[in-house]
């Protein structure tokens, strides 16, 4: 297999050598559709490689998943574990985006792709809505298998020297073959179609339609070769309706049957049902008298060539909303808009720009042509150009080619960076404050009703910029009250190699009350602190500061002084928020270790020869709660080669995951890495922390080596 994997992936992106692999997940699980991702070079994306099941256009909102994304793809590889999801109703408790976009029955499974401890992707598995609420063990045990396979093979392309690597677009694997029948059942399936009431039709899984008998044509008014390999609701102007595609899309996820009723004008009612499976769907067309209220779509609004469907339209605008709402910051809503709306409308440059002190400047860009920003940044807002244009007048301008708009704007030289571009204005509270460049490869005709959606677009990017710029702002402001409060520096200690992390929670204001400290007492003896006060605000900020500053001026006493002197000043203050602390005494000429703790976790001491074990420190009170709390001291050595590493819980904290179990892993790491200093340690722990934390919780990480007589 290495060898196969060499001679493939090294003529491209590999991918096609994971094509077998998919298909056997499907089939030996049962699923009903298979979304494999790679895991970027960055480690902070997913790219979805290879897809199975449904066509390629339902899964173009989901081809570049962020790892801090709530998906289940993320989660499963971020948290390493299988996720299950054996309903709609759990999938919406839990992922409300996607339970938003998609609101079909079907059961759903993510795992994670790995080799040994290198984490290579995710594997999504969806199943018909008919499935069991719970995994049954066969399944499991097949996806578990599958993950490890497509690992394994991934891990051999690699040592090959020819890694796969995901394509700028997922291979979409063709649905199974139905089996050839012979004349005489071929004969009988005719004749049974024949005798069914109404009219017969078949849907590949694309939802283009493959056959039409005679019965069917009539129903619908139309020549059967005017309809075959076409979409029923880009030929059939009356179908054109969010509701028609939306049952289709319901049929191909949830592979289950539906059914509705639409108006053929000027007043025939027809029933569609809808059965589908692997191969695609089939399609009972019969007159309807009747139509049940429930089972009614409204009639069909004009249709517009070269434009998404309208429900293909709202399923983005919905998936755009949703994601959104989950941005942060001002690059969070660029890059999570690049990736909806690129594939989706087929753009190939993205640049999102803002007005600043009267000229342009780029906030962010996306696609193949980067030259864009070149041309346009710092651009005055009274220069001849169109996104200044767009911007003063807050009037959005169209070209279909570049012969347009050099015609509007000899000047500006973009013949190298578009074929067609959209300049569409960033509108808040009635005013423009920046740009939206939508840039094509080719000649591209803005009908009507596209541009009113990217009309639209450009307003729900607009509000969640502003919104997110403001976020920026508190952010940065809140990162420099964190800095001020924090130690710019350590001091430097003879004897000690130290080093110190502090990496704020990935949701929130991006503030909390984890501090660290390392105080040099004399040529000797120094002191180290850690701890983590209640909450992620300016409160539990201002609270760290005080703790902080408190345990300064006690330094030097024994530790359970320390600890006792800064307890009571906290009650006194009474802030209404507790405070865990962990004080370490160094006597580097005596080569001990003298410490207390108040409810923080017990540091890790690794010994010269690489064992390494948490400390069973006698348990303390935390701080401001009992003015009278008592902290007892324990005694180790601290042999020279010896560390400690002192920690936060956000260092291990994860969901579903033992605190013991998630220490003793973390200690595994430290004791890995005997051979480096302290500053690559710390680097490691911080990778390990991202990969199995979620990333909601404060970290802070000090780590003490007493050096030998030679270092």
């Amino acid at each position: 297999m290495q060898d196969h994997a060499s001679s493939v992936a090294a003529t491209g992106s590999g991918t096609e050598l994971l094509d077998s692999a998919v298909a056997a997940v499907v089939r030996d699980t049962g699923a009903s559709v298979a979304m494999l991702y790679l895991l970027s070079a960055d480690g902070t994306t997913l790219h979805l490689a290879v897809l199975a099941g449904v066509p390629g256009q339902l899964s173009a909102p989901w081809t570049r998943v962020p790892l801090s994304a709530p998906i289940p793809v993320a989660d499963s590889v971020r948290l390493r574990c299988l996720i299950w999801l054996g309903s709609q109703e759990e999938l919406a408790r839990r992922y409300p985006r996607p339970a938003l976009v998609l609101p079909y029955q079907f059961a759903l499974g993510a795992a994670p792709v790995r080799t040994g401890a290198t984490d290579r992707g995710g594997l999504v598995l969806l199943w018909p809505g008919s499935h069991p609420p719970l995994l049954a063990p066969s399944e499991r045990e097949a996806f578990v298998r599958s993950c490890h396979g497509i690992g394994t093979l991934l891990q051999q392309a690699e040592s090959s020297g020819h890694p796969v690597l995901p394509g700028a677009l997922p291979r979409v694997l063709p649905p199974p073959e139905p089996p050839a029948p012979g004349p005489a059942e071929a004969a009988a399936v005719a004749e049974f179609v024949r005798r069914l009431p109404g009219g017969s039709c078949s849907l590949a899984i694309d939802g283009t339609v493959v056959f039409l008998d005679e019965d069917a044509a009539g129903l619908l008014g139309v020549r059967a070769e005017d309809v075959l390999g076409t979409l029923p609701w880009a030929s059939l102007p009356w179908l054109n309706n969010p509701a028609v595609e939306d049952h289709y899309r319901a049929a191909v996820i949830s592979r289950q049957q539906t059914s509705f009723t639409v108006l053929r004008p000027p007043d025939q009612w027809l029933s569609f049902h809808l059965f589908p499976n692997a191969t695609g769907i089939s399609v009972r067309i019969v007159p309807a008298i009747r139509p049940g209220p429930r089972d009614l779509v409204a009639p069909a609004l004009p249709t517009t060539t070269g434009v998404p469907s309208r429900a293909t339209a709202l399923y983005h605008l919905m998936h755009l909303a949703a994601t959104l709402t989950e941005a942060v910051g001002a690059q969070d809503v660029i890059e999570l808009s690049a990736d909806q709306l690129m594939p989706a409308f087929r753009i190939q440059t993205l640049v999102v720009m803002m007005s600043s002190e009267g000229r342009l400047r780029v906030e962010g860009s996306r696609g193949s042509h980067p030259a864009l920003m070149d041309r346009f940044d710092g651009a005055s807002l009274t220069s001849a150009t169109p996104a200044a244009h767009v911007l003063m007048t807050g009037i959005p301008d169209f070209y279909s080619s570049f012969t347009e708009l050099e015609r509007a704007y000899p000047a500006a030289d973009l013949r190298d960076a578009v074929a067609a571009c959209a300049f569409l204005p960033l509108i808040v509270s009635g005013h423009a404050v920046g740009s939206l460049v939508l840039a094509y490869d080719r000649p591209h005709p803005f009908e009507p009703e596209e541009r009113a959606l990217l009309t639209s677009i450009a307003g729900l990017l607009a509000q969640a910029l502003d919104r997110a710029r403001l976020y920026d702002v508190k952010d940065r402001l809140a990162h420099s009250l964190q800095a001020h409060l924090l130690p710019q520096t350590l001091p430097a200690v003879a004897g000690l190699d130290v080093a110190a992390r502090y990496l704020p929670s990935t949701r929130g204001m991006g503030i909390g009350g984890d501090f660290y400290d390392l105080i040099r007492l004399d040529d000797t003896t120094a002191a180290a602190a850690i701890g983590d006060v209640q909450g992620h605000n300016e409160n539990a900020a201002a609270l760290m500061g005080q703790v902080r500053t408190a345990v300064h001026a006690s330094a030097g006493a024994p530790p359970d002084e320390v600890l006792a002197r800064t307890n009571r000043l906290l009650t006194d203050l009474d802030p209404g928020l507790f405070t865990s602390c962990l004080y370490v005494h160094l006597d580097l000429a005596g080569h001990t270790a003298r410490m207390a703790t108040a409810g923080h976790p017990s540091p890790l001491l690794r010994q010269p020869d690489g064992q390494t074990e948490a400390l069973d420190l006698p348990p303390g009170l935390l701080l401001g709660i009992e003015p009278a709390s008592r902290y007892p001291t324990a005694e180790v050595p601290l042999l020279p080669g010896a560390a400690l590493a002192l920690f936060t819980d956000g260092l291990v904290e994860a969901p579903g995951v033992d605190f013991h179990d998630a220490v003793t892993e973390l200690a595994a790491h430290f004791a890995l890495a005997l051979d480096q200093d302290m500053e690559s340690v710390a680097d490691t722990l911080v990778r390990y922390a991202r990969h199995a934390t979620p990333g909601t919780d404060d970290i802070a990480l000090l780590l003490l080596n007493a050096l030998g007589p030679d270092g």
